[in-house]
């Protein structure tokens, strides 16, 4: 069985949808979940479910090992990044090549990169009056989504959606396809 560590930094909902998808397969587990945001909503999220969550700082991070040991002594074959917003490490990214995911809530390239997240990219996909927008799994690399795309799907704008509405649409996809993309993923980690 794969063991997986998610990292968030929010509410969470992308990593309960994870955590609950493996708790029904005999695929993978989710033995982790770290965040730099020790208020974040996904430690409550963990915690009801009986995964064990804790938060870092930058210092852990960035400047030293401590995480990176962390993954190594955990065993961990896959991290996840669920809605993470710290730039990864190239430390880490060394240590699991091929084996960090992250999830973005636009069809990369468009809308990516530093400080494209949540709200800011619906708005400025519906700024650019864009026809879609979607979702991207890809792989981390040292650059901000960048890595190498794994999966996207997409989904119409209406003339009357909101950032609110696009936002839900987003959210969506993210529920109905991360589980099985990831699940995709594991055979060849």
């Amino acid at each position: 069985m794969k063991r997986i560590v998610i990292f968030a930094s929010g509410n969470g909902s992308n990593a309960e949808n994870l955590i609950k998808h493996f708790n029904s397969t005999k695929t993978a587990i989710v033995t982790q979940v770290l965040t730099n945001n020790p208020n974040a909503g996904v430690l409550n999220r963990a915690k009801n479910l009986n995964v064990s969550a804790l938060s870092f700082n930058t210092i852990a991070f960035n400047k030293t090992n401590d995480v990176l040991n962390f993954l190594k002594t955990n065993n961990t074959d896959l991290i996840i990044l669920a809605g993470f917003l710290w730039k990864f490490p190239i430390h880490i990214i060394e240590a699991y090549p091929n084996k960090i995911i992250n999830i973005h809530p636009a069809l990369l390239p468009k809308y990516g990169g530093k400080g494209m997240y949540g709200k800011h990219v619906h708005d400025a996909v519906l700024k650019n009056k864009e026809k879609e927008t979607g979702i991207t799994i890809h792989h981390v690399t040292k650059n901000y989504d960048e890595g190498e795309i794994i999966f996207q799907a997409s989904c119409k704008i209406n003339a009357n959606d909101d950032a609110k509405a696009i936002a839900a649409k987003i959210h969506k996809l993210e529920m109905t396809h991360f589980p099985k993309v990831v699940d995709a993923l594991l055979p060849k980690l």
